[in-house]
């Protein structure tokens, strides 16, 4: 784990409201994997630092994504490239590639896109052949960058690729990752219990301290998204008592 003054090096736009910061942090980017997070703090910024996925990595960069949804991420997309952020990280537990499978299913909704470049790069980097399925509400709530062997895309309206969602739309293949609201990886859990999910819950400290992102297990009892997590097996979540979809503008 670095604590670094990262420079702001870009940022771009890759869906409607859909934003990816791209940030200078060597230490980071050499040692992340797919499914860990960074926190994020700046000069004047909220009391507590905001946590990110890594989306993807460039050499000595690392990328965030994220939306405009309150105070905290609208700050962050008003800086401009030379900017610092603190960054802490990499942090967290991320997916785990150890398996015979010769193939990757991977399956994002919305802002579950966050973690899936590196999933496709870990993925394939052990030589295996990754379909990514993502979903959103429209067509242009699609992020419009993806990676994999094959790309299958779903809308809820129908405005692009399969209708319906992209649980719905998934084949039964291989090892299967999958990030997105709460009640999506319910969903991933009654079709694959031993599919590799990234949770989502509220954050704070991000180190295991504060006991802020409690995750339920079925099992009884709670681990900590920030350390024990973000990634479980579906099955060990008990899903009914998190909540179907974060507020994120009381957060944010």
């Amino acid at each position: 784990m670095f604590l670094l003054d990262a420079e702001i090096t870009g940022t771009r736009e890759v869906a409607s409201g859909m934003f990816v910061i791209a940030m200078r942090a060597p230490e980071i980017a050499a040692g992340v994997r797919a499914g860990q997070f960074v926190n994020l703090g700046w000069t004047r910024g909220p009391l507590l630092r905001r946590p990110f996925s890594v989306y993807r990595v460039d050499g000595e960069t690392i990328e965030v994504v994220l939306k405009d949804v309150g105070a905290g991420t609208r700050e962050l997309l008003a800086m401009s490239p030379g900017d610092r952020l603190s960054c802490l990280g990499p942090l967290g537990h991320g997916f785990d590639f150890e398996t015979s499978s010769r193939t990757a299913l991977l399956i994002s909704g919305g802002l579950g896109v966050a973690p899936m470049p590196l999933a496709a790069r870990d993925a394939k980097a052990r030589g295996m052949r990754v379909t990514w399925v993502h979903g959103a509400r429209s067509a242009e709530d699609l992020c419009r960058e993806s990676d994999g062997d094959e790309v299958i895309w779903a809308t809820d309206d129908g405005s692009r690729g399969v209708p319906g969602t992209a649980v719905a739309a998934a084949p039964f293949v291989g090892l299967v990752i999958a990030c997105g609201p709460n009640r999506m990886l319910a969903a991933v859990d009654e079709r694959w219990p031993d599919a590799h999910v990234a949770v989502e819950t509220y954050m704070c400290c991000g180190t295991g301290v504060c006991l802020g992102c409690a995750v339920p297990l079925k099992r009884g009892g709670y681990d900590r998204a920030c350390k024990e997590g973000p990634v479980y097996r579906a099955a060990e979540v008990d899903w009914s008592a998190l909540p179907s979809h974060l507020h994120y503008d009381s957060v944010a």
